[in-house]
């Protein structure tokens, strides 16, 4: 169970189901997108550590844990397609990423399956891979061929590569002129009709779409650690033009798992 510090009245909820109730694949207006992210940080803020074995940044193991995978999952289950970034295919074909772009299989995520199929969407989200230079494994592309898969890249990007790209059945989209902008690539994805996006990517696109008020949510779990680390990452990096301002529309308390779940509003600045 956990306790719904916010909004009030406290109560005790579920962890099943906290997030899947917010159904927020039908929270966008007409020909709109809601884009979503989510993260899991210690109280110092890290998000990622230098991994010893891999020399890649990598979640600790020390603030991963099942009960935010709960939530990480039935935020999926919400989504049209998932947005990554070329790194993170990388790091799938090499298999060092964290998962393989879920909704989860087996009997503790079926009732996931079930619900999605009862809203009338496909067993698993769509994928749009975020990438500049195109270089995408095609051993990670074919570990997702079982659904839609495009690139959004700039209108600059390498003609070749994208020609190679679509030979292998992927769609290459233009979002943006020298780079992928965060407005661009939210149009694009809404004129396909997608009406929800969840944001994997991590921070450097987090900080794309947030630059450009183009990211609607942010779920943030603070599992209760201080990890310390000089090379880490946060949930954003680099500046960004101004604030953020960020409105929390929900608070659980997670005791069991020794965390707190944060769902907030952000301000697009429209």
């Amino acid at each position: 169970m956990l306790t719904r510090l916010l909004p009030a009245p406290q109560r005790q909820v579920p962890l099943e189901g906290a997030y899947l109730a917010l159904d927020l694949h039908r929270q966008a207006g007409p020909g709109d997108i809601l884009i979503y992210a989510n993260y899991i940080a210690s109280v110092d803020g890290r998000i990622a550590l230098r991994d010893a074995a891999t020399g890649e940044l990598s979640v600790p193991a020390a603030i991963a844990n099942d009960r935010d995978w709960r939530l990480y999952q039935e935020l999926a289950a919400q989504a049209g397609v998932m947005i990554v970034s070329a790194r993170y295919m990388r790091q799938l074909a090499k298999g060092t990423a964290q998962d393989l772009l879920p909704v989860g299989e087996g009997a503790a995520y079926r009732d996931l399956q079930d619900w999605r199929r009862a809203e009338g969407l496909s067993p698993q989200p769509d994928v749009v891979i975020v990438s500049a230079s195109l270089d995408i494994p095609a051993a990670a592309l074919a570990r997702i061929a079982d659904r839609r898969v495009l690139v959004a890249t700039s209108a600059d990007a390498d003609a070749s590569a994208a020609a190679a790209l679509r030979q292998q059945g992927i769609e290459v989209v233009s979002a943006g002129m020298t780079r992928v902008e965060g407005q661009a690539l939210r149009q694009a994805l809404a004129a396909m009709g997608y009406r929800s996006a969840y944001m994997i990517a991590g921070p450097a696109v987090h900080r794309t779409l947030l630059a450009a008020g183009a990211i609607d949510r942010l779920f943030l779990t603070t599992r209760h650690r201080l990890l310390g680390g000089g090379v880490f990452s946060t949930i954003v990096e680099d500046d960004l033009p101004a604030p953020v301002r960020l409105s929390l529309k929900a608070m659980y308390l997670d005791a069991e798992g020794d965390q707190h779940f944060a769902d907030y509003g952000i301000d697009r600045g429209a």
